[in-house]
């Protein structure tokens, strides 16, 4: 049986902490081998010091952006929403900039390397603990063609990410070609139903899984994303547009 609950206890956050030992605090003892703890990565952000002073939330945006895949001016006229692609490669809106639950003028990053930011929690928790465990650093994310956010995994250490199903048959004894579940992105889900976005539970634990938990080394959430050269949607309806006009252009020899 899969049960999944909220740590209590975990305090403020701020630049240095151990979160490693804060949350083995909080478990109080509670953790067992198989465990996998799914961790809010705003804690993470500030437990690294990825907060900067930044009075204009769109200039850290821009700073954060490697490449602009959508934008989208807002129907109220002020501002313009950017879906973009940042430095871990994340392909989401605002280059997951947060301005929420900050002081103001000041704005959290993402942690710089999810996964590395996974694997030090996970092994402070297996040296702290005693106990095979996993963790997954969970962000909010929006959804392509489904409106509302959910949380994924955008980093992970000590949990196989995915559970790849192909070769297996199904009920009607039919061979599976494609089918790969991404089993960090369905536990980064499922653990925001008990921690909430206002609770002040940023850490989840899910036990019941222990086939789940492996090695500090397996491939992290970082080999969840798909890499530009197949994605099939790289780019906004406007920005193909465009890009599609100047290419024409550049064909035909005309200078824009």
């Amino acid at each position: 049986m899969i049960s999944i609950f909220a740590l209590e206890g975990i305090p403020e956050i701020a630049p240095g902490d151990d979160l490693a030992a804060i949350i083995a605090g909080a478990a109080a003892g509670a953790l067992i081998d198989g465990d996998i703890l799914v961790v809010t990565s705003k804690i993470v952000s500030k437990a690294e010091g990825r907060i900067v002073r930044a009075p204009d939330r769109e200039q850290a945006i821009t700073e954060q952006t490697v490449r602009l895949v959508a934008s989208k001016p807002h129907a109220h006229g002020t501002g313009v929403t950017r879906i973009v692609e940042n430095p871990q490669g994340l392909v989401l809106a605002a280059a997951g900039v947060d301005a929420s639950n900050t002081p103001e003028g000041t704005v959290l990053l993402l942690p710089e390397d999810p996964d590395a930011s996974a694997r030090a929690i996970a092994a402070g928790l297996r040296e702290r603990t005693g106990k095979r465990v996993g963790v997954i650093i969970s962000d909010t994310l929006g959804r392509p063609w489904r409106l509302g956010q959910i949380d994924l995994a955008i980093g992970a250490a000590g949990v196989h990410v995915f559970d790849d199903l192909r070769g297996r048959t199904d009920s009607a004894g039919r061979t599976l070609e494609v089918t790969i579940t991404a089993t960090a992105d369905e536990l980064a889900a499922a653990t925001d139903l008990v921690k909430g976005k206002t609770s002040g539970r940023p850490v989840a634990v899910v036990r019941g899984l222990p086939e789940v938990v492996t090695e500090l080394d397996a491939p992290g959430a970082r080999s969840i994303v798909r890499s530009s050269a197949d994605d099939l949607f790289s780019l906004g309806t406007r920005e193909a547009f465009e890009a599609g006009v100047a290419e024409g252009l550049r064909r035909a020899g005309v200078t824009p």
